[in-house]
């Protein structure tokens, strides 16, 4: 397996916040303690070799990505009831990726949140986002 030594990713029981609730043979689901006392059961699925960005998953990894997301939510579902989802990828730094290892959020949402309502297109329809060429 291909890791990083300084990838909280490539190590994550280095750090005692981070708990994986679900793994496969490429993949795991974990869950940062310091997220949930903002929008409770978000969590990302990482693959466990060093990937820095999605594009470069394998086959085996997409679809093990598929299977736990299926798990996840499932998991979340019975466990936070929540009213929606927002899932994704970050890629390169221009898109807010803070740790260069690929890994893709599940984030449950709810109605009583005060950024319902805000997905993914949300910076898409803001004019003050508008490139200047």
């Amino acid at each position: 397996m291909t890791l990083n030594n300084t990838c909280p990713f490539c190590n994550p029981l280095d750090d005692p916040n981070q708990n994986i609730l679900f793994e496969n043979e490429t993949c795991y689901f974990l869950q940062h303690n310091l997220q949930q006392d903002v929008l409770e059961g978000s969590g990302v699925i990482i693959p466990k070799k060093h990937r820095e960005n999605t594009f470069e998953l394998t086959v085996e990894e997409w679809n093990d990505t598929y299977e736990l997301l299926q798990k996840a939510k499932e998991y979340l579902d019975e466990k936070f009831i929540p009213n929606g989802y927002t899932l994704g990828w970050n890629v390169g730094k221009v898109s807010n990726q803070s740790i260069l290892h690929s890994h893709f959020h599940i984030i449950p949402r709810y109605n009583d949140e005060p950024l319902a309502g805000k997905g993914v297109r949300y910076w898409l329809k803001q004019p003050e986002n508008k490139r200047i060429r």
